[in-house]
């Protein structure tokens, strides 16, 4: 059989070897990522190895930038089947362990800013009251704001306690003119619908964050 020469010279050749260097890559992050999502191998293990396979594969491909400038072209042309490579080395750019690490940290950070916006939105509301605000134009733009915090925050179950007074109090005002006032009695069940469902969203917090 007749030898057939990817190259003519050494120049090609390293491209080409190059090319083997860059499939191979591709090729070992695809099963690194099966692994990790198997559970084969520990998070630690997947996330050095995955970081090594991304360094290399940035060194490399920009090595091979004018030969290979889109590297999901490579993948098609040599019908690698290798998605979730791609997503990890081109799209990403991240172990998945880093992402989700990053995701929690991000999850936690938005959760505490509207709990506290919440308890800021309760203790106004409760203080308007001893204030003897109660106007309903007063009134009702302090409960929808508490209203629309409380439902922002993901960690409450749908028929919270707050959520449910709000709602019905909100109704309830939705048909009084602006100029109209809330009655002693009205505006003391307030309150205390209001300290009652302030108790309740600090005592949910501790279970929801466990």
């Amino acid at each position: 059989m007749m030898e057939v020469k990817l190259w003519n010279d050494k120049r090609e050749r390293e491209r080409y070897d190059n090319f083997g260097e860059l499939f191979a890559i591709i090729k070992a992050t695809e099963k690194l990522e099966k692994a990790y999502v198997r559970d084969i191998v520990s998070p630690a293990v997947y996330e050095t190895e995955c970081l090594k396979l991304i360094a290399q594969f940035k060194t490399l491909s920009s090595t091979l930038k004018d030969a290979v400038p889109n590297i999901e072209r490579f993948h098609d042309t040599y019908k690698m089947d290798c998605l979730a490579a791609l997503n990890r080395l081109v799209t990403s750019g991240v172990p998945a362990t880093v992402e989700h690490r990053a995701a929690a940290s991000m999850s936690a950070v938005t959760s505490a800013a509207v709990v506290a916006e919440c308890v800021q939105n309760f203790i106004t509301a409760m203080d308007s009251l001893k204030l003897n605000m109660v106007a309903i134009d007063q009134v009702h733009p302090l409960l929808s704001e508490l209203s629309s915090s409380l439902n922002k925050l993901s960690i409450l179950p749908v028929d919270f306690e707050g959520k449910t007074k709000m709602r019905e109090w909100l109704s309830r005002l939705s048909k009084m003119g602006a100029a109209d006032e809330l009655t002693e009695q009205q505006a003391r069940q307030l309150h205390f619908d209001l300290e009652s469902s302030y108790n309740s969203f600090m005592a949910a917090l501790p279970t929801a964050g466990t």
